[in-house]
């Protein structure tokens, strides 16, 4: 008798990640931020350390983004651009703390090769973009509302040549698209309605009527922040339900306790660009 685990298959990954090294939180630019409470970065670097040699060990690999002083965010590697068939469209970021960010994350690509299309909407990158190979014929979701511009998704569609959907998020604790959806294979998602206007949780039930359903406890304490390589999902430890309905439909969470870096309104996916040959 064939489990439904057995049925899950994983693809190796790969990863492009930047060490915490200079994470602190200085300024306030997410609901989660807060400036009075103090951020142990020795215990950061540790917590980052185990997600990365978690990843290591399920397979994947793992590039590493050097960390530049005076960039506090720069650990928040997904945000710095969104590659898909080995093009990248690169990022311009809201706020101007983080702009300087997109021009580490462009020298990186150029350097190793990859085609790199810079921007003139205001995006940032896998934060707002989830890509699914395999659904719909390859479909890339993208969020707007609070980060990126809804006129970033047309540019986003015309430099990858991939269908875009528009997310409409409309609350400000799911200011990025990866911190209220995320896809835990090639072609289905987790996601938390809630995080959504009304006319897009219409869009995304007639997209994927199998997604998994993450209650309001799972988003808050940052469980849809994941990455999935189809079978084995690294989420935030603190989401013990959600890691349970996804265990239900055939995939193994990996647990990682990533609470330094939540202080920043960030875990597992911020950390984690994927880079797609």
């Amino acid at each position: 008798m064939v489990t439904v685990n057995q049925q899950r298959v994983p693809r190796k990954r790969t990863y492009l990640m930047c060490s915490p090294e200079h994470f602190a939180v200085e300024y306030a630019i997410n609901p989660w931020m807060d400036v009075t409470t103090p951020v142990d970065a020795e215990l950061a670097v540790k917590q980052w350390d185990r997600l990365r040699e978690t990843l290591v060990g399920l397979g994947h690999e793992v590039h590493l983004l050097a960390p530049e002083r005076g960039l506090p965010d720069m650990v928040f590697a997904a945000n710095g651009a969104f590659v898909v068939d080995g093009t990248v469209y690169g990022a311009q970021f809201k706020h101007e703390q983080r702009t300087a960010e997109a021009a580490a994350h462009r020298a990186f690509y150029e350097k190793n090769g990859w085609r790199f299309i810079a921007p003139s909407e205001t995006n940032e990158g896998e934060g707002d973009f989830a890509y699914l190979p395999d659904a719909h014929g390859g479909l890339i979701l993208a969020g707007h509302g609070f980060r990126t511009e809804l006129a970033a998704h047309a540019e986003a569609q015309e430099a990858l040549g991939r269908p875009v959907v528009s997310l409409h998020l409309v609350d400000p604790r799911f200011y990025h698209l990866d911190v209220a959806l995320a896809s835990i294979d090639d072609e289905n998602i987790v996601y938390y309605p809630g995080a959504f206007s009304a006319a897009s949780q219409k869009v995304l039930a007639q997209l994927f009527p199998d997604a998994v359903l993450a209650d309001d406890s799972d988003a808050l304490a940052f469980g849809l922040n994941l990455v999935s390589d189809g079978r084995n999902v690294v989420l935030n430890s603190e989401a013990t339900r959600l890691a349970g309905r996804l265990k239900a439909a055939g995939y193994t969470p990996v647990p990682v306790e990533l609470a330094e870096l939540k202080k920043g309104g960030g875990s597992v996916k911020c950390c984690i660009a994927e880079l797609r040959h």
